[in-house]
């Protein structure tokens, strides 16, 4: 591990310390301070806030745990909770059935911490305003809490559709409670939001300074800022940003090397570094754990995103108990999707079966699928090999995070990647007419895959706009598989009911039914979603 890494996560784990420090009464932060201030230190004047802004990235669990997959991800046709049957079964119904919730754990806590992110990017922006703080870290600091203020909007727009929109700092219980905006406000404070953090963010990470991988950059706006503009179909605005990205020369696809395709590298969080923040990373989550953190905790500043998906398997002997098993693909998925295409077996881990040690696994022979749940089984056929490709045993030993312990925390989530921006450019095109830049977009996608393949996923030739459609959405499920893209894909394509109505979905369930809890505590004020 680097020193300067482990700093900035020490740092970063004293965040909500040093964040109340900074918050003060409002006659105080209306001047600025006489004596030496962050900004003497070549630090923005709420360098505090910001990096407090990532640790809640990391820790929450409506970000970084089971509420995201939930979510994002166990609510299309090719993932599925997984683990146990009786561990979590209410999310089946909820998530998988389409029985939603108006009140339960996770979707409480999915917006809640989306509402604490905005509070706390609200109150970051407020301070620097109150400073008058216009130095150049200071003015990165405000393109941090930009970016973290939009995409939260972003994510919670797209999971309720109207939502409060709130962007004052809270200074009395009152100032919190609001009604419902339409979304069309919502998205153009997700594009004010966006415009600033493009503006202000270096376009790399060396512009933060050195041992700083994973803060934001203006490459991660403007990828944000295409999705957003996608969900709008805004397919000029969307062209317009990703050849922004694409020109800005800081990331391409992953490549192959010989024994290591570049698919594979993508996901590989192991002792040797490989993969983490790689070349097609735009914006990666991060975690780090240092040696023996299992029994020193005081190293361990990861993140329950890997241990909440790797494989849970059977007790001793087997000892397979490497995390909580969440987040596993579909027979629908594995039925689909054409066994020549080499990102199958990279995506899709089989039970009883070799991982595959020349598709990213470490040598091992997994336990038999147990329908019957017995002896300490699991019933599941499959697992998130994506996740898995990341659980090298090295890191374990190196962690002592081992078999039993069910951790795998060091493993970050990889939340924008170079290869969206290649498939949204391939999309916004098409859209346009221009179905030579869709033909190239998509054959870029595809000869990564094929690594030289002379049989696999051959190329697909440009005939016309819907045929070009489909095989732009077909390359997005396969492409993203157990990412979190395909079920908000489905319902901006208009293709959900026919992917998921068997499952019970509704035309209604494309917004999912805003808390009774955040209902209650506004005395009314915020009102349920029509449908529900």
């Amino acid at each position: 591990m680097k020193k300067n890494k482990i700093l900035f996560w020490c740092l970063i784990i004293t965040l909500p310390i040093l964040a109340g420090f900074i918050s003060g009464c409002k006659k105080f932060l209306d001047r600025k301070p006489l004596t030496a201030t962050l900004s003497d230190l070549n630090q923005g004047a709420v360098e505090a806030q910001s990096l407090n802004l990532y640790t809640i990235l990391r820790t929450y669990g409506g970000f970084s745990s089971l509420p995201w997959l939930d979510f994002h991800s166990i609510r299309d046709d090719d993932a599925q909770k997984g683990s146990n049957q009786s561990d979590g079964n209410e999310i089946t119904a909820e998530f998988e059935n389409f029985n939603y919730s108006k009140d339960d754990w996770a979707p409480n806590t999915y917006w809640n911490d989306h509402y604490t992110m905005i509070n706390l990017a609200n109150t970051e922006l407020h301070d620097l305003d109150s400073l008058k703080a216009t130095d150049a870290a200071s003015l990165r600091n405000k393109g941090e809490a930009s970016f973290f203020r939009a995409y939260s909007y972003f994510e919670l727009v797209k999971t309720y559709g109207d939502v409060p929109l709130i962007t004052k700092k809270l200074v009395t219980t009152a100032d919190g409670i609001k009604p419902k905006s339409a979304a069309m406000e919502v998205y153009a404070q997700i594009d004010a939001d966006l415009a600033v953090a493009a503006q202000f963010l270096p376009i790399n990470s060396t512009g933060w300074g050195v041992g700083y991988d994973g803060r934001l950059t203006s490459g991660a706006a403007n990828t944000l800022w295409a999705q957003a503009n996608l969900f709008r179909a805004n397919w000029s605005k969307v062209v317009g940003l990703c050849n922004q990205v694409i020109s800005s020369a800081q990331y391409s696809l992953t490549p192959n090397s010989v024994g290591s395709p570049g698919f594979v590298n993508i996901w590989k969080d192991g002792t040797d570094g490989k993969g983490k923040n790689g070349v097609e990373s735009i914006w990666e989550m991060q975690a780090l754990v240092g040696q023996n953190a299992a029994s020193n905790s005081k190293v361990d500043y990861g993140s329950d995103w890997g241990t909440c998906q790797q494989v849970r398997q059977g007790g001793a002997p087997n000892n397979w108990n490497l995390g909580w098993g969440w987040n596993q693909p579909t027979d629908v998925l594995v039925n689909a999707w054409d066994s020549t295409d080499p990102r199958k077996p990279q995506t899709i881990l089989y039970s009883g079966q070799s991982d595959d040690p020349a598709n990213g696994g470490w040598g091992a022979v997994l336990p038999k699928y147990d329908a019957a749940e017995g002896g300490g089984g699991i019933a599941r056929k499959y697992w998130n090999k994506k996740l898995y490709i990341g659980n090298d045993p090295a890191m374990r030993a190196f962690t002592g995070y081992i078999n039993a312990a069910g951790q795998a925390r060091w493993i970050n989530h990889r939340i924008l990647r170079y290869a969206d921006i290649i498939l949204m450019l391939a999309e916004a095109s098409n859209e346009l007419g221009d179905g030579a830049t869709a033909e190239a977009m998509v054959e870029q996608i595809r000869a990564r895959a094929r690594n030289g393949s002379t049989t696999a996923l051959p190329h697909i030739a440009f005939v016309n706009q819907a045929q070009m459609r489909t095989a732009i959405k077909k390359e997005r499920r396969f492409e993203f598989a157990m990412e979190g893209y395909r079920f908000y894909d489905l319902v901006r394509w208009g293709d959900a009911i026919n992917a998921l109505g068997s499952l019970g979905y509704t035309n209604r369930c494309r917004f999912y039914p805003i808390p009774q809890q955040a209902i209650t505590l506004s005395g009314g004020v915020i009102v349920q979603n029509p449908e529900w």
